[in-house]
């Protein structure tokens, strides 16, 4: 509707514009039209008003008709000159109603872009995040004013396995959203029980190169939770890497580096594993969360993330989720620079504390044969 507005305001200037010039000729032709007229008027006024000289009104034309013309020949070219400068201030006025208008219409557009970039990213997200025996698992997503290209998924595998996926794509708005929805199907395409998380990196890297522009890339983390085994196999194709905590509060960050989705078509990936146990808590996060900073530049960071964590040890994951999101978003003022999301993992009792308190992860690292 806006955009209709400013295409007719548009039509109506150009036409302004065009006869502007049309416009200024027939006045000035009114005004010489008219001068000889007015000239005899003004003198016939004079004739009869004021000098009465009681002679013919012919002669007394002849001889004194300087001064009305003077007056009506002046008369005339302030008015033209006002009726030009009214012209050029209503050109003036209206070019600046168009700006205006276009400035609203481009903005409308941007929000309706930004609107239509959360929908769909709110689309891609889990309405339902599948539980697994032994395990409690949340997710939060916040997205930021420029809608960038977050994504998490929690895939069920089978009744002892999740898929656990969190990913972020460089860029902003609706290409983002569009391309993190793509990622997303290839993931979901790929997951099974039996595929590797290594093996799933590698193919979602093969379409990703073969389908996007240059200088476009993904950062995705992906792992297999196993209820049986109390692990979590996973590979990390360039993102931020985990934060594990254990349930005495001694904090390590899952290794595992490869390079982003969608740079290196024949890059291999490797799979790590690491041995969970009751009281550890995992969190994933996008660089949302880290890079998350005050007007003075001062980031979040990943050790803000770490003693944040380390305070919240007691609660449950999706409190966590939620004050720790709280927590980043007091620090930037709520001003978000890209989207933030978080996944949390406890195993056991991690919200009490209880078990397993001298317990320290250890990570295995080994190539797949994909």
């Amino acid at each position: 509707m806006q955009s209709h507005h400013v295409r007719a305001g548009t039509a109506k200037l150009s036409l302004f514009r065009e006869d502007a010039p049309a416009l200024l000729a027939r006045l000035s032709g009114t005004l010489a039209g008219l001068t000889p007229f007015m000239v005899t008027v003004t003198t016939g006024i004079v004739f009869w008003l004021v000098d009465r000289p009681g002679g013919a009104f012919r002669d007394y034309l002849l001889t004194s008709w300087k001064f009305p013309f003077i007056a009506t020949v002046t008369f005339g070219i302030a008015c033209q000159i006002y009726i030009v400068t009214k012209c050029r201030l209503e050109l003036r006025n209206r070019e600046l109603e168009e700006t205006v208008e276009s400035d609203i219409a481009e903005r409308e557009l941007q929000e309706e872009e930004l609107n239509r970039a959360r929908e769909i990213q709110q689309a891609l997200l889990p309405k339902e995040i599948p539980q697994i025996e032994g395990f409690e698992i949340a997710g939060t997503w916040e997205p930021a004013r420029i809608v960038g290209g977050d994504y998490f998924d929690v895939i069920r595998l089978s009744e002892k396995k999740l898929g656990i996926c969190i990913a972020d794509v460089v860029g902003k708005g609706v290409p983002a959203a569009l391309f993190m929805a793509n990622v997303q199907a290839t993931v979901r395409a790929y997951a099974s029980e039996s595929a590797s998380p290594a093996w799933l990196c590698a193919r979602v890297n093969s379409v990703v190169c073969a389908n996007i522009a240059a200088e476009k890339f993904v950062t995705l983390f992906y792992g297999v939770l196993d209820a049986e085994q109390k692990t979590i196999k996973y590979a990390s194709a360039g993102h931020p890497r985990p934060i594990l905590k254990n349930a005495s509060g001694r904090v390590t960050q899952l290794d595992n580096g490869c390079a982003v989705l969608g740079v290196f078509p024949t890059w291999k990936y490797e799979d790590s594993i690491v041995q969970l146990a009751p009281g550890d808590q995992l969190v994933l996060f996008t660089d949302g969360i880290t890079e998350a900073a005050k007007a003075d530049g001062e980031q979040f960071g990943e050790e803000g993330l770490i003693q944040v964590v380390k305070r919240l040890a007691d609660e449950p994951p999706s409190k966590l989720n939620a004050e720790l999101l709280t927590e980043v978003k007091s620090f930037c003022d709520s001003h978000l620079q890209d989207d933030a999301t978080l996944i949390t993992i406890a195993v056991g009792d991690a919200y009490t504390g209880k078990n397993s308190e001298n317990h320290i992860a250890s990570v295995l690292t080994f190539t797949s044969n994909s």
